[in-house]
């Protein structure tokens, strides 16, 4: 059985933790991993071959996090373009035998009861192997109103139904042959583009187009952007689920969550005598005091954090945004996302700790004519070749050795030595050495913008 994980999304209701570069599903949440790390480490037991669906500008930090885990047998699916659920299915599936087994899993669910994961997985693939498209339905503990889902009888489907208003969802509890909608799900490739070709034509056929001019590159595919965006966008429920006639489903208490707000994980981490949850991401061992405090939720990373007085409060601290609601109304999140897109969009898009396939770089310090970052470039990585038109940049190397290209002259850079780039010239930094290459750069100038980059060639693509 092939495990084929979906990387997409980009988890607007966990900001400020989750932005467009650092999606939920690659935050480091539970026993210091990340959903998509514990996805993988769970179906290794059940699948002999992994699939990640990724877009280009995640990719590198699915490839690290595998490399965190030890994962080194997979192969990747990139998406110039996000679709949705039903065309990276069907590119996915269009590379596969029509007789493989293919278990869909988003990357950003948390499953507890493994026990029950496996026994449902199993019943399943029994399923799928009959012929069937299988969805797994998650058996109800309270009426939530932002799943869809899934009325049955036995592993029969007599319904799929839309996100509920309160009272609609009570009556699915009551009625008790209800299940949430998970959005995994399990089927033969060859059945599910059948099905494809039935309801949605158009679709596979323009998948078809793309795949059969797919780049590969080592162990990717990747889908020219042109093609990737001819791709008409569905989900796979709308696509093909609600509409065949093939469909079962297996329910099961799993210990599911899509830990879709703050609400969610909040539910999902452990709780201190005074019954607040302390989530501490970052290096360093800073205080969380609370005086009086009960129910709150408070995540930090570097700052301490002291609350007095406070309850049912939920406090998420980031180097450069606070987030401070109250329990019951984090789902509104998505709508200050919707704000800042369009006052402060970089703060939807980038931590100031962002990761790149080099390496990462953290703002130390941003005004309005200087920039002040680290940078840590990976052994045998490099930047790419670049210049940029409104600033100059002064590096220092802290330790490891940086080979820096400055014009026509390429120059080796030692600890406590620095060099200065002009504006407009083109330059390159590579570390050729064994260790990490950490350095600060100054960043001086009018403008000091991330999208004042002009690539001249990139061993990454991104050109």
């Amino acid at each position: 059985m092939i495990n084929l994980v979906l990387c997409g999304g980009s988890g607007t209701r966990l900001w400020p933790l989750s932005r467009k570069l650092l999606p939920k599903q690659f935050v480091t949440l539970f026993d210091n991993k990340s959903l998509f790390q514990k996805t993988v480490e769970r179906n290794q037991a059940v699948a002999s071959r992994l699939l990640v669906v990724s877009n280009t500008e995640q990719y590198f930090l699915a490839k690290d996090q595998l490399i965190e885990i030890k994962h080194n047998d997979e192969y990747y699916l990139l998406e110039s373009v996000a679709k949705n659920t039903a065309p990276a299915i069907a590119l996915a599936c269009l590379g596969l035998d029509e007789d493989d087994v293919v278990l869909v899993t988003p990357a950003d669910h948390l499953i507890k009861n493994e026990k029950a994961y496996y026994q449902a997985v199993a019943q399943a693939k029994g399923l799928a192997g009959q012929g069937f498209l299988v969805t797994f339905g998650i058996i109800p503990s309270y009426p939530e109103t932002g799943f869809g889902y899934i009325q049955a009888n036995g592993n029969d489907v007599l319904a799929f139904k839309e996100k509920p208003d309160s009272q609609t969802a009570q009556s699915y509890i009551e009625a008790g042959n209800y299940y949430w909608n998970s959005g995994m799900f399990c089927f033969k490739a060859g059945v599910f583009l059948e099905e494809l070709a039935q309801y949605r034509p158009d679709l596979l056929q323009a998948c078809k187009v793309a795949y059969a001019k797919h780049i590969s590159e080592g162990n990717a595919v990747r889908i020219p952007f042109e093609l990737m965006n001819a791709i008409p966008e569905d989900s796979i429920d709308y696509a093909v689920m609600e509409k065949s006639q093939k469909i079962k489903v297996v329910a099961a208490d799993m210990g599911w969550s899509d830990v879709g707000s703050f609400d969610a994980l909040s539910d999902e981490l452990p709780l201190n005598e005074q019954g607040n949850t302390i989530l501490k991401r970052g290096e360093a061992d800073v205080p969380v005091l609370t005086i009086n405090a009960h129910n709150n939720m408070i995540v930090t990373r570097n700052h301490a954090i002291a609350a007095i007085d406070v309850d049912d409060l939920i406090v998420v601290d980031t180097t450069d945004s606070v987030l401070i609601t109250k329990k019951g109304s984090s789902q509104k999140v998505k709508e200050v996302v919707a704000q800042l897109k369009r006052i402060k969009p970089d703060l939807c898009d980038v931590h100031r700790l962002a990761y790149r396939p080099w390496g990462s770089y953290e703002v130390l310090l941003d005004t309005d004519k200087y920039k002040i970052k680290r940078i840590i470039v990976k052994p045998g990585k490099k930047l790419s070749l670049q210049k940029h038109f409104h600033r100059s940049e002064h590096w220092v190397v802290v330790s490891g050795t940086a080979e820096v290209t400055n014009g026509d002259k390429v120059l080796t850079v030692r600890p406590n030595e620095s060099t200065y780039i002009p504006m407009g010239e083109v330059h390159r930094l590579e570390n050729k050495g064994k260790i990490d290459l950490v350095m600060i750069e100054v960043q001086v100038g009018e403008y000091t913008g991330e999208d004042d980059i002009v690539r001249l060639e990139d061993s990454y693509g991104r050109i």
